[in-house]
């Protein structure tokens, strides 16, 4: 299924006013387990950080759904947030500009070829590394880019079934990925050959939330892909399913899962 033709039409919704943006963000927040799964770890980074000057780099911004949370916890925190979409980046600074975020910049950049030495407390990296098939050379760019001590913050797919793909005949449910997802050692190890000193992996996605992706994410991803038309129904059809998708995602993030189709890698300069 071609995912970025829906993402453009949604994101021309919703960039229609600065208010419709906000609504937006907030939604995804809410809608999307990866979201809360990658709060729960910035939050816990941010605790005794919001009087400090910090650097951040959201390393594939998309829509910039997480550089506004972020740029929201503190104005001492200086955010760059890149990615290789045109029109996500110029809507993006149109929006944060408008709004005065004085904090936040956003550029086209990209990851295999980006690196800042030394630069960054902060590196997030959420759904990306399943797009890029040169992963262990943006794992040193990171590592590179981070000052001493910096952390990385990385949400990706599992080889549980993370695209969608649960056996050898099967192909991913988003046809921009390049892997169908990360082994849970896999990353670790190449996390630690980039030059990471300590690494910490965890599955998401456990039975609760793939519950909920189906619901909140997969079945509507088709309908639309199949018609524009769903859009008019999209409205009634969370209406019903909204509120079990909040219930099963706040059991998914307070569960400790055994397996998962989702990953939260930690890695430490």
């Amino acid at each position: 299924m071609q995912y970025d033709p829906i993402k453009r039409v949604l994101g021309d919704v919703f960039n229609k006013t600065p208010f419709l943006r906000r609504v937006f963000y907030n939604l995804l927040d809410l809608l999307l387990l990866r979201a809360w799964h990658v709060h729960k770890e910035l939050n816990s980074w941010a605790a005794s950080r919001k009087g400090e000057g910090q650097r951040i780099l959201d390393a594939g911004s998309g829509f910039g759904q997480y550089t506004y949370w972020l740029s929201s916890q503190s104005s001492k925190w200086n955010i760059l947030a890149m990615d290789v979409k045109e029109e996500q980046i110029s809507d993006s600074n149109c929006f944060f500009r408008t709004i005065g975020r004085q904090n936040v910049l956003f550029r086209i950049g990209d990851l295999v070829k980006y690196r800042e030495e030394n630069s960054y407390d902060l590196i997030l990296s959420v759904d990306v590394m399943e797009h890029i098939l040169e992963d262990v050379e943006v794992f040193r760019n990171f590592q590179a880019s981070l000052v001493p001590g910096g952390m990385l913050v990385i949400s990706t797919p599992s080889d549980q079934g993370g695209s969608d793909v649960h056996g050898d005949g099967e192909t991913s449910f988003i046809e921009e990925h390049v892997r169908d997802g990360y082994n849970i050692q896999e990353i670790q190890d190449k996390l630690k050959l980039a030059g990471f000193s300590k690494v910490v992996a965890r599955y998401s996605y456990g039975k609760p939330g793939q519950i909920s992706w189906r619901l909140s994410m997969k079945y509507p991803m088709l309908m639309l892909n199949a018609s524009k038309a769903f859009f008019i129904v999209l409205p009634f059809y969370y209406l019903l399913t909204f509120p079990v998708s909040l219930v099963l995602n706040w059991l998914d993030v307070k569960g400790n899962h055994p397996s998962g189709t989702g990953l939260i890698v930690k890695a430490w300069k």
